[in-house]
């Protein structure tokens, strides 16, 4: 494949380290279009840091927006208006596209980003944790993106092993496991590649 969407379950599931690991392996673009929150930078700054690609391959946003809350929202509290339009896909390939938190998260007052996934046509990585309420998180997030049309590549795991978790959730949703990411306790661009070395298939992803 050469583009994904990578989204998660909820807001904090290690969606941004997940997409930085990838776009690593890949040698990828990385584009997240909507940032809400910059007190620490913002993922794109995160992922120049953690994916070890070149820092013109992490591409701008079309919109950042200083309140840590859903982008929606976020806008309106900087007097600004989304334009969809200038959601389109960049042309650069491969290219890994972050989402902000779950499927269902407000873009506008009307658009979700599993509508906006629907729209780009791409297949999306689901990014789950592996703690306790992922079940339920998982199979609604693969609900809401099979409702919408959209091909759900596979489920990547973040966190501690839950052999039963993870197998009910790939079983029960029809989904393939791609691998699990486990907490690091130095998290670098070497560590975090050395991870998905070990923990991924590469030819999942090509």
């Amino acid at each position: 494949m050469s583009a994904f969407v990578v989204t998660g379950t909820d807001t904090g599931v290690g969606k941004t380290v997940f997409a930085a690991a990838l776009t690593g392996a890949l040698r990828a673009h990385y584009w997240k279009p909507v940032q809400a929150g910059l007190d620490d930078g913002g993922d794109r700054d995160h992922v120049a840091q953690l994916s070890g690609v070149d820092p013109a391959q992490v591409l701008p946003e079309a919109y950042r927006f200083t309140t840590p809350c859903s982008p929606h929202r976020a806008a309106e509290l900087d007097g600004v208006t989304v334009d969809l339009a200038r959601l389109a896909l960049p042309e650069a390939r491969p290219l890994i596209v972050e989402g902000a938190g779950g499927a269902l998260v407000p873009v506008t007052r009307q658009t979700t980003y599993a509508d906006v996934f629907a729209w780009w046509n791409l297949p999306v990585i689901v990014v789950a944790r592996t703690a306790l309420g992922t079940i339920n998180h998982s199979l609604l997030t693969f609900e809401a993106l099979r409702a919408r049309g959209i091909t759900i590549h596979g489920v990547a795991f973040v966190g501690d092993a839950n052999e039963d978790s993870e197998a009910t959730i790939c079983s029960m949703g029809g989904i393939k496991r791609l691998g699990r990411l486990p907490h690091l306790e130095r998290l670098t661009s070497q560590s975090l590649a050395v991870a998905f070395a070990q923990n991924f298939r590469i030819t999942d992803f090509t």
